[in-house]
């Protein structure tokens, strides 16, 4: 796993702290058969206009935030500025926000305001907020629980008025998996419900632990059986054991491992049927402009055998070795070259 991986883990950690006994982010969900909603038609289904378009793709191609996490985090970049730079430098006309850069405007409505401004200027569209911080969604204490729910209904207010279609969260807790997986089916259920009533899916990501058993996830989504509610298979995050930090600090969580790690191939195609998007994750790329540790023809080959069509693939880079902008812009040009129809 990258340092920048690691480091993504680190600050998912510090947000389970903050909300008291270890708060990883949130939520896990589930789709009927992995049948569409008219709300993903709607809204992850719409013509694109983005140059991928004349290569024929077999889904439209979007922009994860997180790809300019370090920029962002160093305050290089602007999260306003982040919806115009996706169209105007790298020709992607679908955004993915995540909510630590803009944490505390969930409500701020003028601030919303301007980033759907800024967006609708540009022809982006907003696809989705990628929540973490706000509590688990497995967590056995039931106050606990609850209140991570709640924390997550302003998210879902934020998405309706920038007009998403969803919000990721995260299905985590500490306990038995038996145990954490009937918290979190408790909990999507409630949150899908409220998101079910603002025309918002509640879409759950392969984020670590359990939730990177493709199995586990697999068996949540069935049970919850909720139309809005579905998953987003991250093709790289699927180390279910880590070694543990010697603190909570972003140096500690950079010398962690991965000690047990699912088979992604196995767990993306379980995840799949759930699917109401995709994070198209990449740490590096060899001379030949491939991915040095997915097989992406595969992939994307799981992806469309599963039904998959003309909903947005995220690029969400990580790597270290090249620059964001570059990381960026090699993930596309891969995205292009395997995902024709």
């Amino acid at each position: 796993m990258s340092n920048t991986n690691n480091r993504r883990q680190f600050l998912r950690q510090m947000g389970m702290y903050t909300m008291g006994l270890g708060l990883l982010p949130s939520v896990l969900a589930a789709c009927n058969e992995g049948k569409s909603t008219r709300n993903d038609k709607d809204s992850a289904a719409q013509p694109s206009t983005n140059s991928e378009t004349a290569k024929e793709l077999f889904f439209k191609i979007s922009l994860a935030e997180w790809s300019f996490h370090k920029a962002l985090f160093a305050k290089k970049m602007d999260h306003l500025d982040f919806a115009v730079r996706a169209k105007n430098e790298f020709g992607i006309s679908g955004v993915e926000y995540v909510n630590q850069f803009f944490k505390d405007k969930a409500k701020d409505q003028a601030y919303l305001a301007e980033m759907k401004k800024r967006a609708d200027d540009n022809g982006v569209r907003s696809v989705l907020i990628m929540c973490d911080g706000e509590g688990e969604m497995g967590d056995l204490d039931t106050k606990k629980r609850l209140q991570a729910v709640e924390n997550h209904y302003k998210w879902v207010e934020a998405a309706q008025y920038l007009g998403c279609h969803a919000i990721r969260v995260n299905a985590a807790g500490e306990g038995k998996a038996e145990e954490v997986a009937k918290a979190a089916i408790e909990s999507l259920t409630k949150l899908a419900t409220f998101g079910k009533e603002h025309g918002i899916n509640v879409i759950v990501e392969n984020h670590g632990s359990y939730s990177s058993n493709g199995k586990w996830l697999n068996n949540i989504m069935k049970t919850v059986n909720m139309p809005n509610c579905g998953t987003l298979p991250d093709l790289g995050n699927f180390c279910i054991n880590r070694s543990k930090p010697e603190n909570n600090t972003p140096e500690a969580w950079a010398k962690t491992t991965c000690l047990e790690e699912y088979d992604r191939y196995e767990g993306v195609t379980e995840l799949m049927p759930f699917a109401k998007g995709v994070s198209a994750k990449t740490y590096d790329f060899d001379a030949a402009g491939n991915e040095t540790t997915i097989d992406y023809k595969r992939m994307l080959q799981i992806v469309k055998n599963a039904g998959y069509k003309d909903g947005y693939i995220g690029i969400e880079y990580e790597g270290n070795r090249l620059s964001e902008e570059e990381g960026v812009k090699k993930t596309k040009e891969l995205l292009l070259r395997l995902g024709a129809i």
